[in-house]
């Protein structure tokens, strides 16, 4: 990863080597050649023993997400939007940026959450304003950056960020450099055109993209995503942050890393 034209990429630990404890996933990333790391939720080990495993092996930590509640709640994408859920979030804010002081993690995912059933997109979109405005202020002086991330209505539906034209619309609304957006790749393809969106949106994108191909959500190189085209507009442009390895791997971890050595020279992936 000397070349000047690299792209930095970072281990989703949720996602990659989870067929080793998840302790040992950093490790077994440091081992496969990652300087840096993700992961959502932190909030099951201690923030020490978080700490202590990113100093033995090297590794920096990208990004956090905000907390969730449990799979099938109500709460399980997240809060920011939820009326009623003020407080919840709140609490859920101030522990991410307690764990991305100790992580010295600049980047938290703010998860919007789903829109629930009763409730109408206005509502839904004041709350959303009102918790990320605290969350910004919240934030002050601590170095991190909120990040926002649509999903696609396929994987997820009635999340609330349904899209990088809603979520840019919100960022300009709420101004100012402590929020900007979470690229995925993924999800823009399930929506859209990729190549078309990152062009437009490029100056609101923050220090994170996230990669998985289409369909499958399997490493590069393994679905129909336009992914020559989309590392040469990458890699052209002034974009010097961090990519997420935020895919399920199609065989072992290991066995399909070969496309970052690729993707980096900018051959072809077919």
């Amino acid at each position: 990863m000397n070349n000047p034209r690299a792209l930095n990429f970072a281990a989703n630990l949720k996602w990659l080597f989870n067929e080793l404890p998840f302790m040992d996933r950093f490790k077994a990333a440091a081992d496969a050649g990652f300087d840096a790391v993700e992961y959502a939720s932190p909030y099951d080990f201690k923030a020490e023993l978080l700490r202590d495993a990113l100093r033995d092996q090297g590794l920096t930590q990208v990004l956090i997400n905000t907390p969730t509640g449990e799979a099938a709640s109500p709460g399980s994408n997240g809060y920011c939007c939820t009326p009623g859920s003020q407080s919840v979030f709140r609490r859920g804010v101030e522990d991410a940026l307690t764990y991305a002081s100790e992580l010295d993690c600049r980047l938290i995912h703010l998860m919007a959450g789903k829109i629930p059933e009763a409730v109408f997109d206005a509502h839904a979109t004041d709350v959303f304003r009102e918790n990320l405005a605290w969350a910004i202020d919240a934030a002050t002086g601590s170095g991190t950056t909120f990040v926002l991330e649509f999903i696609n209505q396929i994987d997820v539906p009635r999340y609330f960020l349904r899209s990088l034209n809603q979520a840019s619309d919100l960022l300009r609304k709420v101004g100012g450099t402590k929020v900007g957006l979470l690229f995925d790749v993924y999800h823009c393809q399930m929506s859209g055109d990729v190549n078309n969106e990152f062009a437009k949106f490029r100056p609101q994108i923050a220090d994170i993209i996230q990669f998985a191909d289409v369909p499958g959500r399997h490493e590069p190189v393994t679905g129909t995503l336009p992914w020559l085209a989309l590392a040469d507009r990458i890699l052209s442009s002034d974009y010097d942050g961090w990519i997420g390895c935020e895919y399920r791997p199609r065989d072992s971890t290991a066995g399909g890393l070969r496309w970052i050595e690729r993707f980096n020279k900018g051959l072809s992936l077919c």
